[in-house]
């Protein structure tokens, strides 16, 4: 049996990583992977050779460079000109290797801060953007314009799909430049182990956001890739914008979540919510409608999968 060849671009990363898992586990693919020791996307020149060598049938496109609001406060030229850089680089490269099939990994923070909710795909475009994360969603913006330019230009079928809050093993963990989820667990696991008398979570507590379990968006991008071509294509016809979201479908607010994370961890103090900080964006809820209507579904709950992200979190950290 002839494997189809995948590129996973960004496999260390917590989306990678599980589209990486996903896909190993069907005798069909042949996996491609490269650290970004051994391959630095932002290297225009190593990028197209590393792509006319090795010509995968499909890639997974999954790196970029990521952070939480912090991260994205302080670093806005990162979060911009490296995503930017890294996009164009393994766009251009693709097609010049003949690729024909791509999915390319966006964010919910691409559409408008204040949009209807649930968000529905072509909502995007419609409104401002939040601020605390603009130049990411810019650098994202312009990977799903990429895509459709590409389908409409040179007939391809590059696809965007934009996942929900992302945690599941493998998470980054950093006290300072993490993403909601995974800084609460750090910040509850710390203030444990330490016997804090309590935790003070950032906001007022009431924005609410989706999160989905990252080995499901695994088990959804294999999905997709699994798609016959008729199918597929019917996704990035030139006249649509080639996006998808992919999501739960539900939403909790961030002191629910903290809470949770508070339950999960065993922490015994007290939670202190600090409204001085910064909310983000209100509610982040994703339209899921399209993709069940092609048949697929996240499958783990939620605390389910905090448990497990949990127990990844102490294996690693703690």
């Amino acid at each position: 049996m002839q494997k189809t060849k995948v590129y996973v671009a960004g496999h260390n990363g917590l989306v990678g990583s599980a589209t990486l898992l996903a896909l190993k586990a069907d005798p069909r693919y042949e996996i491609l992977t490269r650290s970004h020791a051994e391959l630095d996307l932002e290297d225009r020149a190593a990028t197209r050779a590393f792509f006319l060598e090795h010509r995968p049938d499909h890639v997974v496109m999954c790196a970029a460079k990521v952070g939480g609001i912090m991260a994205n406060s302080n670093f806005p030229v990162d979060f911009l000109h490296n995503n930017l850089r890294i996009q164009l680089n393994v766009f251009d490269a693709a097609h010049e290797a003949g690729i024909d099939r791509m999915i390319f990994l966006g964010s919910s923070c691409i559409y408008p801060r204040d949009c209807p909710q649930p968000i529905k795909e072509e909502y995007l475009l419609t409104g401002p953007l939040e601020a605390t994360n603009r130049p990411y969603a810019l650098a994202k913006i312009a990977g799903v314009e990429s895509c459709w330019a590409f389908n409409r230009q040179y007939g391809t079928n590059y696809l965007a799909v934009m996942p929900t809050n992302m945690y599941g093993p493998g998470d980054n963990y950093h006290p300072e430049n993490s993403h909601v989820l995974p800084a609460l667990i750090r910040r509850f696991h710390e203030a444990k182990v330490r016997n804090d008398p309590s935790v003070v979570v950032w906001g007022s507590g009431k924005p609410k956001r989706e999160f989905m379990y990252s080995q499901d968006l695994g088990d959804a991008v294999r999905f997709l890739l699994e798609m016959p071509d008729e199918r597929f294509g019917e996704l990035t016809r030139p006249e649509v914008t080639p996006l998808v979201n992919i999501g739960v479908g539900t939403d909790v607010t961030i002191r629910e979540v903290a809470e949770l994370v508070k339950a999960t961890v065993g922490y015994q103090g007290e939670l202190k919510l600090d409204a001085t900080k910064p909310d983000g964006t209100p509610r982040k809820l994703l339209d899921v409608s399209r993709l069940a209507a092609m048949g697929w579904k996240a499958q783990t709950p939620f605390d389910t999968g905090l448990r497990h992200a949990y127990e990844d979190f102490v294996a690693r950290h703690g």
